[in-house]
Protein backbone atom coordinates (compact mmCIF):
# COMPACT_ATOMS: atom_id res chain seq x y z
CA UNK A 1 0.00 0.00 0.00
CA UNK A 2 1.19 2.85 -0.88
CA UNK A 3 1.58 4.71 2.54
CA UNK A 4 1.86 8.73 1.20
CA UNK A 5 -2.43 8.02 0.19
CA UNK A 6 -4.95 7.92 3.00
CA UNK A 7 -6.37 4.47 3.90
CA UNK A 8 -9.54 5.45 4.14
CA UNK A 9 -9.22 6.49 0.39
CA UNK A 10 -7.46 3.17 -0.83
CA UNK A 11 -10.38 1.19 0.57
CA UNK A 12 -12.73 3.77 -1.67
CA UNK A 13 -10.70 3.19 -4.93
CA UNK A 14 -10.24 -0.66 -4.31
CA UNK A 15 -14.64 -1.06 -3.65
CA UNK A 16 -15.05 1.21 -7.04
CA UNK A 17 -12.65 -1.14 -8.91
CA UNK A 18 -13.37 -4.54 -7.49
CA UNK A 19 -16.94 -4.34 -5.57
CA UNK A 20 -18.65 -5.99 -8.71
CA UNK A 21 -15.21 -8.73 -9.32
CA UNK A 22 -15.03 -12.45 -9.21
CA UNK A 23 -13.52 -13.52 -6.34
CA UNK A 24 -10.41 -14.78 -7.52
CA UNK A 25 -9.71 -11.56 -9.34
CA UNK A 26 -10.46 -9.78 -5.91
CA UNK A 27 -7.66 -12.02 -4.28
CA UNK A 28 -5.35 -11.47 -7.25
CA UNK A 29 -5.84 -7.80 -6.55
CA UNK A 30 -5.07 -7.86 -2.79
CA UNK A 31 -2.00 -9.68 -3.57
CA UNK A 32 -0.45 -7.13 -5.76
CA UNK A 33 -1.60 -4.50 -3.63
CA UNK A 34 -0.45 -5.54 -0.21
CA UNK A 35 2.03 -7.90 -0.89
CA UNK A 36 3.66 -9.04 2.61
CA UNK A 37 1.47 -7.41 4.51
CA UNK A 38 -1.11 -9.67 3.61
CA UNK A 39 -2.89 -12.33 5.39
CA UNK A 40 -6.06 -14.56 6.02
CA UNK A 41 -8.01 -15.35 8.85
CA UNK A 42 -10.26 -18.43 8.54
CA UNK A 43 -12.58 -20.34 11.40
CA UNK A 44 -11.81 -23.56 9.07
CA UNK A 45 -15.79 -23.75 9.73
CA UNK A 46 -18.24 -24.60 7.56
CA UNK A 47 -17.37 -22.69 4.29
CA UNK A 48 -13.68 -21.91 4.52
CA UNK A 49 -12.84 -24.19 1.99
CA UNK A 50 -13.56 -22.01 -0.85
CA UNK A 51 -11.72 -19.04 0.91
CA UNK A 52 -8.88 -21.40 1.21
CA UNK A 53 -8.73 -23.13 -2.15
CA UNK A 54 -8.48 -19.66 -4.16
CA UNK A 55 -6.21 -18.61 -2.04
CA UNK A 56 -3.93 -21.97 -2.23
CA UNK A 57 -4.29 -21.78 -6.05
CA UNK A 58 -2.12 -18.05 -6.12
CA UNK A 59 -0.44 -17.88 -2.80
CA UNK A 60 -0.36 -21.20 -1.05
CA UNK A 61 1.94 -19.11 1.20
CA UNK A 62 0.11 -16.44 2.14
CA UNK A 63 -0.47 -16.86 6.56
CA UNK A 64 -3.45 -17.94 7.31
CA UNK A 65 -4.34 -17.33 10.85
CA UNK A 66 -6.45 -19.59 13.03
CA UNK A 67 -8.12 -18.40 16.62
CA UNK A 68 -7.40 -21.68 18.72
CA UNK A 69 -9.54 -20.76 21.07
CA UNK A 70 -9.06 -24.04 23.30
CA UNK A 71 -12.81 -24.81 22.84
CA UNK A 72 -13.12 -26.09 19.09
CA UNK A 73 -15.13 -28.88 18.40
CA UNK A 74 -12.64 -31.80 17.69
CA UNK A 75 -14.34 -32.34 14.36
CA UNK A 76 -13.43 -28.47 13.66
CA UNK A 77 -9.32 -29.56 14.29
CA UNK A 78 -9.57 -32.63 12.25
CA UNK A 79 -10.61 -30.47 9.23
CA UNK A 80 -8.47 -28.17 9.31
CA UNK A 81 -5.56 -30.66 9.12
CA UNK A 82 -7.20 -32.11 6.45
CA UNK A 83 -7.33 -28.83 4.38
CA UNK A 84 -3.88 -27.64 5.30
CA UNK A 85 -2.81 -30.74 3.75
CA UNK A 86 -4.78 -31.29 0.81
CA UNK A 87 -4.93 -27.38 -0.07
CA UNK A 88 -0.65 -27.28 0.34
CA UNK A 89 -1.33 -24.12 2.53
CA UNK A 90 2.16 -23.67 3.90
CA UNK A 91 1.83 -21.08 6.92
CA UNK A 92 -0.99 -21.79 8.78
CA UNK A 93 -0.80 -20.27 12.22
CA UNK A 94 -2.31 -20.63 15.32
CA UNK A 95 -3.42 -17.43 17.81
CA UNK A 96 -3.65 -18.52 21.40
CA UNK A 97 -5.50 -16.47 24.18
CA UNK A 98 -2.98 -14.90 26.82
CA UNK A 99 -2.23 -17.49 29.75
CA UNK A 100 -2.24 -14.83 32.12
CA UNK A 101 -5.64 -13.63 31.27
CA UNK A 102 -7.44 -16.44 31.26
CA UNK A 103 -5.69 -17.44 34.43
CA UNK A 104 -6.77 -13.87 35.78
CA UNK A 105 -10.55 -14.06 34.25
CA UNK A 106 -11.37 -17.33 32.96
CA UNK A 107 -9.32 -19.69 35.15
CA UNK A 108 -11.98 -22.32 35.53
CA UNK A 109 -12.57 -22.56 31.72
CA UNK A 110 -16.50 -22.02 32.22
CA UNK A 111 -16.50 -18.41 31.58
CA UNK A 112 -18.60 -18.91 28.11
CA UNK A 113 -21.38 -20.33 30.23
CA UNK A 114 -21.46 -17.11 32.53
CA UNK A 115 -20.23 -13.49 30.14
CA UNK A 116 -20.06 -14.75 26.59
CA UNK A 117 -18.99 -11.28 25.36
CA UNK A 118 -15.62 -11.21 27.76
CA UNK A 119 -14.86 -15.06 26.67
CA UNK A 120 -14.80 -13.85 22.76
CA UNK A 121 -12.79 -10.96 23.98
CA UNK A 122 -10.00 -12.85 25.73
CA UNK A 123 -10.04 -15.82 23.23
CA UNK A 124 -10.72 -14.33 19.81
CA UNK A 125 -10.70 -10.37 19.86
CA UNK A 126 -7.52 -10.23 21.76
CA UNK A 127 -5.52 -13.09 20.22
CA UNK A 128 -6.67 -11.61 16.55
CA UNK A 129 -5.35 -8.03 17.48
CA UNK A 130 -2.08 -9.60 18.16
CA UNK A 131 -1.29 -12.04 15.24
CA UNK A 132 -2.90 -9.34 12.60
CA UNK A 133 -0.57 -6.45 13.91
CA UNK A 134 1.66 -6.84 11.92
CA UNK A 135 -0.12 -6.81 8.63
CA UNK A 136 -1.95 -4.05 6.95
CA UNK A 137 -4.56 -6.48 5.13
CA UNK A 138 -6.35 -9.47 5.51
CA UNK A 139 -9.26 -11.97 4.27
CA UNK A 140 -12.21 -13.19 5.75
CA UNK A 141 -14.85 -15.63 4.40
CA UNK A 142 -17.82 -13.79 5.38
CA UNK A 143 -20.86 -13.01 3.04
CA UNK A 144 -23.56 -10.75 3.04
CA UNK A 145 -26.41 -14.03 3.26
CA UNK A 146 -24.99 -15.74 6.43
CA UNK A 147 -26.96 -12.72 8.81
CA UNK A 148 -28.97 -9.64 8.44
CA UNK A 149 -26.28 -7.82 10.60
CA UNK A 150 -23.50 -8.71 7.32
CA UNK A 151 -26.44 -7.44 4.04
CA UNK A 152 -24.63 -4.92 3.36
CA UNK A 153 -20.64 -6.22 3.90
CA UNK A 154 -18.23 -4.88 1.12
CA UNK A 155 -15.60 -6.43 -0.48
CA UNK A 156 -13.03 -4.14 1.26
CA UNK A 157 -13.70 -2.39 4.37
CA UNK A 158 -11.52 -0.08 6.84
CA UNK A 159 -10.50 -1.05 10.09
CA UNK A 160 -8.60 1.57 11.59
CA UNK A 161 -5.42 1.97 9.44
CA UNK A 162 -5.47 -1.47 8.09
CA UNK A 163 -7.90 -3.33 5.55
CA UNK A 164 -10.49 -5.96 6.06
CA UNK A 165 -11.02 -7.76 3.00
CA UNK A 166 -14.26 -10.27 1.69
CA UNK A 167 -13.99 -11.39 -1.52
CA UNK A 168 -16.68 -14.04 -0.94
CA UNK A 169 -19.10 -11.56 -0.03
CA UNK A 170 -22.06 -11.83 -2.55
CA UNK A 171 -21.84 -15.35 -2.82
CA UNK A 172 -25.01 -17.42 -1.85
CA UNK A 173 -24.63 -20.20 -0.40
CA UNK A 174 -25.83 -22.33 -4.08
CA UNK A 175 -22.63 -20.37 -5.51
CA UNK A 176 -20.52 -21.96 -2.52
CA UNK A 177 -21.77 -25.88 -2.59
CA UNK A 178 -21.10 -25.68 -6.44
CA UNK A 179 -17.46 -24.21 -6.27
CA UNK A 180 -16.57 -26.75 -3.10
CA UNK A 181 -18.49 -29.73 -5.63
CA UNK A 182 -16.41 -28.32 -8.74
CA UNK A 183 -12.95 -28.38 -6.82
CA UNK A 184 -13.84 -31.75 -4.87
CA UNK A 185 -13.11 -29.99 -1.40
CA UNK A 186 -13.78 -31.77 1.90
CA UNK A 187 -17.05 -30.53 3.90
CA UNK A 188 -16.62 -29.39 7.34
CA UNK A 189 -17.57 -33.23 9.53
CA UNK A 190 -20.13 -31.05 11.19
CA UNK A 191 -22.28 -29.74 8.41
CA UNK A 192 -24.10 -32.64 7.94
CA UNK A 193 -25.53 -32.25 11.47
CA UNK A 194 -26.85 -29.14 10.33
CA UNK A 195 -24.20 -27.11 11.51
CA UNK A 196 -24.02 -23.99 8.68
CA UNK A 197 -21.48 -21.49 11.29
CA UNK A 198 -19.41 -23.54 13.49
CA UNK A 199 -17.86 -21.32 16.07
CA UNK A 200 -16.78 -23.07 19.50
CA UNK A 201 -18.14 -26.38 20.97
CA UNK A 202 -20.00 -24.79 23.54
CA UNK A 203 -21.69 -21.51 21.77
CA UNK A 204 -22.80 -23.11 18.61
CA UNK A 205 -25.88 -25.21 17.83
CA UNK A 206 -27.47 -27.10 14.51
CA UNK A 207 -29.39 -24.43 12.83
CA UNK A 208 -32.88 -25.30 12.03
CA UNK A 209 -35.25 -25.42 9.20
CA UNK A 210 -35.34 -21.51 8.49
CA UNK A 211 -33.33 -19.68 10.51
CA UNK A 212 -30.29 -17.97 9.11
CA UNK A 213 -27.02 -19.46 8.63
CA UNK A 214 -25.67 -18.24 11.97
CA UNK A 215 -28.79 -18.65 13.90
CA UNK A 216 -27.01 -21.49 15.57
CA UNK A 217 -24.20 -18.97 16.96
CA UNK A 218 -24.94 -17.72 21.14
CA UNK A 219 -28.32 -18.62 20.81
CA UNK A 220 -30.74 -17.40 22.89
CA UNK A 221 -28.10 -15.14 23.92
CA UNK A 222 -28.77 -11.81 21.94
CA UNK A 223 -25.48 -11.97 20.69
CA UNK A 224 -24.92 -12.05 16.83
CA UNK A 225 -21.06 -11.74 16.49
CA UNK A 226 -17.93 -12.93 18.52
CA UNK A 227 -16.39 -9.40 17.65
CA UNK A 228 -13.76 -9.85 15.85
CA UNK A 229 -15.35 -7.90 12.91
CA UNK A 230 -16.87 -5.23 15.43
CA UNK A 231 -14.67 -1.90 16.52
CA UNK A 232 -13.83 -4.08 19.89
CA UNK A 233 -11.05 -5.38 17.22
CA UNK A 234 -10.17 -1.84 15.92
CA UNK A 235 -9.50 -0.59 19.73
CA UNK A 236 -6.66 -3.28 20.32
CA UNK A 237 -4.78 -2.25 17.31
CA UNK A 238 -4.20 1.28 18.29
CA UNK A 239 -0.94 1.28 19.21
CA UNK A 240 -1.16 1.89 23.07
CA UNK A 241 -3.32 -0.92 23.10
CA UNK A 242 -1.24 -3.80 21.11
CA UNK A 243 1.75 -5.12 22.32
CA UNK A 244 2.47 -5.45 18.83
CA UNK A 245 3.46 -9.28 18.81
CA UNK A 246 5.40 -10.66 15.69
CA UNK A 247 3.14 -13.64 14.13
Amino acid sequence: MQPEQPVCARVHKLNQLYSEADATAIIAAAIEEFGAGLAAVSSFGADSAVLLHMIAQQLPSLPVLFLQTNKHFPATLRYQAQLVQELGLTDVRDLLPDSAALKAHDPLGALCLTDKDCCCDLRKTQPLAQGIAPFQAWFTGRKQFQAATRRDLPVFELVGQRVRINPLSRWSAQQLEAYRQKHHLPTHPLAGQGYRSIGCMPCTRPVDEGEDQRAGRWSGSGKTECGIHLSGLEHYLTPQNNKGAQP
